[in-house]
């Protein structure tokens, strides 16, 4: 793809990347530098972008992909628990806070545990709330298929915590 190709098709996208990122960031400024990098990255591999079937995809792809890195690099460090604040009355009590935490933990667990589609799929919907004809669409799946394993991932999900949860209740 030459110049003249890459300001035609690539960069009118610009909006939508930004507006995609904003919505993945909460933060305005980063959200310009991730699509400034995903431009730099798409410049970069312009001579393989003839290969791709939707090149929005591919640009959503690679803003979604450095939107994840921005996230794991923001990573809060561990609070101890006087350092925690609680408002709310059920995590006044510090063993219910921890059960709480425990509960977030596994359900974390389960979910990394999965396949990676259903895992992506899962996260996009669930957390990111997108549509389903948008998961399609990032993820070149038709949107029977995205139906298809969200509803298998929620189903691993909830067997597995439930299996988890039964056998905590016996342990006690």
């Amino acid at each position: 793809m030459e110049l003249k190709e890459f300001k035609i098709i690539i960069l009118p996208l610009r909006d939508k990347l930004l507006h995609y990122a904003r919505r993945l960031t909460d933060d305005s400024p980063d959200a310009e530098d991730i699509v400034q990098d995903a431009f730099i990255k798409l410049w970069n591999m312009r001579d393989k972008l003839d290969d791709y079937r939707s090149p929005e995809a591919i640009c959503k792809t690679i803003t979604h992909n450095l939107c994840m890195d921005y996230w794991r690099s923001r990573k809060p460090d561990p609070l101890s628990l006087d350092q925690v604040q609680m408002t709310d009355n059920q995590y006044r009590v510090p063993d219910r806070w921890l059960e709480e935490k425990d509960n977030y933990n596994l359900m974390r667990q389960i979910i990394d545990s999965l396949p990676p589609l259903q895992r992506s799929i899962i996260y996009m919907k669930d957390v990111q709330e997108y549509e389903s004809d948008e998961i399609a669409e990032i993820t070149g799946c038709n949107a029977e298929a995205i139906r298809s394993n969200l509803s298998r991932a929620r189903k691993k999900v909830r067997d597995q915590y439930l299996l988890v949860m039964k056998e905590r209740r016996k342990e006690k």
